[in-house]
């Protein structure tokens, strides 16, 4: 045996690709149908209330069933965020970016989306935004119906009033 034959495999290239084809469901579909004509859709837990956007189907805390539609806010508040300085080809943000949970109003889980429309330095916890959507012609049932959400101007939400979301 040669040297080069004993010296261990360091690493190994092999290239792939994954397709995933992922059904929407009932829950999902009407949410997303719901993006379609610019509103946001949730569902509430009857058994502890909350209300989650997107909707599931069911509540992951009572393990019941959630068939109540909920209709909720476009605006809502920052909970966390980071700053993104990777590029993703999912995205069509220039970077850096802010990437967000927001909690809408009305609805008890955060929205993972992206913020534009001011500073890096300037996005924080508590601050006030809104969805900025696509031309009303181009609204689809997909995600990218949002393009992002944008500071409204509001005065931020204490910290106390988010706690019990984070």
């Amino acid at each position: 045996m040669s040297d080069a034959e004993r010296k261990p495999v360091r690493s190994i290239q092999t290239p792939m690709r994954l397709t995933y084809h992922y059904t929407a469901g009932i829950a999902t579909s009407r949410f997303l149908h719901g993006i379609a004509e610019g509103r946001i859709l949730g569902q509430r837990c009857p058994v502890c209330t909350k209300v989650y956007v997107p909707p599931r189907g069911s509540c992951p805390r009572c393990a019941v069933a959630t068939e109540e539609e909920v209709h909720v806010s476009d605006r809502g508040t920052i909970l966390t965020f980071a700053i993104v300085r990777v590029p993703s080809e999912n995205l069509d943000v220039p970077l850096p970016f802010a990437c967000v949970h927001v909690l809408l109003d009305g609805a008890d889980v955060p929205f993972f989306s992206v913020v534009q429309g001011c500073p890096l330095d300037e996005v924080r916890i508590g601050m006030r935004v809104a969805a900025a959507w696509v031309e009303p012609d181009r609204l689809a049932p997909t995600l990218q119906s949002i393009r992002w959400f944008e500071p409204t101007g509001e005065p931020d939400v204490p910290f106390d009033q988010l706690r019990e979301h984070l």
